[in-house]
């Protein structure tokens, strides 16, 4: 088993990665909680509970835990405070008080929502992170941020809400469909570009299958993400500094997916995007040399097909005035300086944005 301790000003907690640890998960939030609970409220969507419900359940019922499941629509579209309202309302019904432990047991989405649903409810009960996509293991439960979509903009309600742990199993990524899988692989990508170059030397000169086939190499790849964001939010836990760094791929990502209304991309594949948008960004402001930009956008390319870009720059540039990134009226990007280093750029004319932005349009068109 892997343990990758995550130190924050507001909690400690650890984020454990084994093969097969959901069949075990009982027994360790038994040690976790110390005898101190034994209800939980674990919150889910209907396909993960099909799927991995059973052996999870399992696990809780013979460690003693008595267990409520509370279901939570799927998808993006759904990423919203009324469906927090909805299962607060469920939490009440079903009696759950301050003592409460919630499980958020699902993608990041169910990871993200959750997360506000665990800092609110009571106003703040006890979170677990048990997270069944790539893209939520190696970033969205990691590090205490939740939150939920406006029309206006992604992710622009929200709290920092710590677990008391994370528990990863690749396992469960084994029915995740190969799009959904890749989407998550961009997230570690990215890690790699932040500040990890062998990561990202792996990313690039593997592939989708062997990734998936591959338990010593998927399990490597999970557990460098989690040490490099465990680091970074360790250093900055609310992103006032250091923190923001994650945010590469992320800026021009959140408005491809606010304009295709969250519908057209996995947030994964809208990352891709940002990163390679990032990278033309870079190099035409001189952060980096056309070497850097062309690994970037090959890396990105080599783990699979994203979807089409139909939006215009125009159009994009009014979605990311909304980004909760823009301070005091400046769009904040995160450019790549080399493999591993990345710099923080306010100072990006809008022009520059918009013709890195147009190219995405004839790429997602050649490919």
């Amino acid at each position: 088993m892997t343990r990758v301790p995550i130190r924050t000003s507001s909690r400690a907690y650890t984020a454990l990665i084994e093969h097969g640890l959901l069949h075990s998960s009982g027994g360790c939030l038994r040690e976790l909680l110390n005898g101190t609970q034994d209800r939980l409220f674990v919150v889910t969507v209907p396909p993960v509970r099909r799927r991995w419900g059973a052996p999870l359940l399992k696990s809780l019922s013979k460690a003693g835990f008595r267990t409520r499941v509370l279901e939570m629509p799927d998808g993006e579209p759904h990423k919203k405070l009324s469906t927090v309202e909805r299962l607060a309302e469920k939490l009440s019904a079903s009696g759950a008080d301050r003592d409460s432990v919630i499980v958020a047991f699902g993608g990041g989405v169910v990871g993200d929502t959750v997360g506000l649903l665990a800092s609110l409810y009571m106003r703040g009960v006890h979170l677990i992170q048990i997270p069944t996509t790539l893209q939520a293991q190696v970033d969205a439960s990691i590090g205490g941020k939740t939150g939920v979509n406006l029309a206006s903009g992604k992710n622009l309600l929200g709290t920092f809400h710590q677990p008391l742990s994370v528990l990863i199993d690749p396992s469960v990524l084994s029915t995740l469909p190969d799009r959904e899988f890749r989407a998550g692989l961009y997230e570690c990508l990215k890690c790699g570009v932040i500040g990890n170059p062998k990561l990202f030397e792996r990313l690039e000169s593997t592939n989708l299958k062997e990734l998936r086939n591959n338990s010593e190499t998927l399990q490597y790849v999970i557990a460098e993400s989690v040490k490099l964001k465990a680091k970074i939010v360790a250093a900055d836990e609310r992103e006032s500094g250091l923190r923001r760094i994650l945010n590469f791929g992320h800026t021009i990502g959140h408005a491809l997916e606010a304009e295709s209304e969250y519908r057209r991309f996995l947030h994964g594949e809208a990352v891709g995007w940002g990163m390679i948008a990032a990278a033309n960004i870079a190099q035409s402001v001189g952060y980096c040399d056309r070497s850097t930009q062309q690994r970037i956008s090959e890396a990105v390319f080599s783990l699979g097909p994203l979807p089409k870009v139909n939006a215009r720059s125009g159009r994009l540039l009014r979605f990311l005035r909304a980004d909760k990134k823009t301070r005091d009226g400046c769009l904040h990007f995160i450019l790549p300086r080399a493999i591993g280093r990345v710099d923080i750029a306010n100072t990006v004319p809008d022009h520059i944005v918009a013709e890195a932005i147009q190219p995405l349009r004839q790429l997602s068109e050649n490919l």
